[in-house]
């Protein structure tokens, strides 16, 4: 790997990549998620070693399983550097399709939230449920 002053490179490990474009906190969490099958090059499961080059399409799922969200984003910049947010944000671009797929599971998300009660019931109101639904037995 070659490397200049400003820590621009031609190729740079996937994991340090994800690391230092803030898509994990840590390397390990970065190894974990590669190796987990969760970052996928071009189609198809990787290895943490891959190195990647700018161009590049990549198509990382994260969050939990009830809130995955999967992000296609194309590799602007390479960096082995973990830096500040807004430099991080920088290094990749999300395509126009992977944003529209995240904002329509969002709405989906929302709409599925919609039938549970803005507050939970107190204990008299526990009370009155149960007693409601013993008589209808």
């Amino acid at each position: 790997m070659t490397e200049n002053n400003n820590n621009a490179a031609t190729k740079v490990r996937l994991d340090k990549w994800l690391w230092a474009a803030r898509f994990y906190r840590t390397r390990s969490l970065s190894k974990q998620a590669i190796e987990g099958g969760k970052v996928h090059f071009a189609g198809s499961r990787v290895k943490t070693s891959k190195e990647i080059s700018v161009g590049d399409e990549l198509t990382i799922r994260q969050g939990s399983a009830t809130a995955m969200t999967e992000k296609t984003i194309v590799v602007k910049e390479l960096s082995v550097q973990r830096g500040n947010a807004t430099i991080a944000q920088t290094m990749y671009e999300e395509t126009e399709e992977s944003i529209k797929r995240r904002e329509h599971f969002s709405e989906q998300r929302k709409l599925a939230n919609l039938a549970r009660p803005d507050f939970k019931p107190n204990k008299k109101q526990r009370r009155d449920l149960q007693r409601f639904k013993h008589s209808q037995d």
